[in-house]
């Protein structure tokens, strides 16, 4: 299937840039085995470059490890250290993507992720949202949401904590608000 702008409708190919303010990079982790911990990232930026063959497009993003939130500052330093995040010697975690499919309705963004100096192989699920007006008068704005699951021990975190504390799978969840920049 050749995914073009003709298949989708209100497509716009360009260069995005993720709007922060209005998107969320979290993440969910089980506790003890029974409980579910949420937190995410304050401090990101990335680029979604869309073509006129959907799998053609990329997308980057960067994220700052020390700006980890799971709303417990205490929790949050210790995901911070070398147990886990390492935020002092990896002050940041990114995504490449390497290739897109499509899968029905949902888009498969095959890429890399690099998480303390480790860089693997990941697959998101995405769900493209769309295409619109911005809130600034002649802005344009995509959503995207997507979705992946990790081993935390793939890529060193939380080595030394059993999984029966904190889950190796950690599930990664996507929601982008990004804007046209051309």
């Amino acid at each position: 299937m050749t995914a073009t702008t003709t298949d989708i409708p209100g497509y716009v190919t360009g260069t995005w840039t993720i709007d922060p303010v209005h998107s969320n990079v979290s993440f969910v982790v089980r506790h003890l085995g029974v409980t579910k911990v949420r937190g995410r990232f304050t401090d990101f930026e990335g680029e979604i470059v869309t073509a006129e063959d959907i799998r053609n497009s990329s997308v980057t993003a960067t994220m700052r490890t020390a700006s980890v939130d799971t709303t417990n500052e205490q929790r949050d330093e210790h995901v911070r250290n070398a147990d886990f995040l390492d935020a002092e010697n990896h002050p940041t975690l990114s995504f490449r993507s390497t290739g897109i499919r499509v899968d029905g309705e949902d888009y498969l963004i095959d890429g890399e992720l690099t998480l303390r100096g480790v860089t693997r192989p990941v697959t998101l699920t995405a769900e493209l949202g769309g295409f619109g007006d911005g809130m600034t008068e002649g802005s344009t704005i995509l959503g995207v949401s997507a979705q992946t699951e990790i081993n935390r021990t793939d890529f060193g975190v939380g080595e030394g904590v059993p999984s029966a504390v904190v889950s190796e799978k950690i599930r990664i969840e996507l929601d982008i608000e990004a804007i046209k920049q051309d």
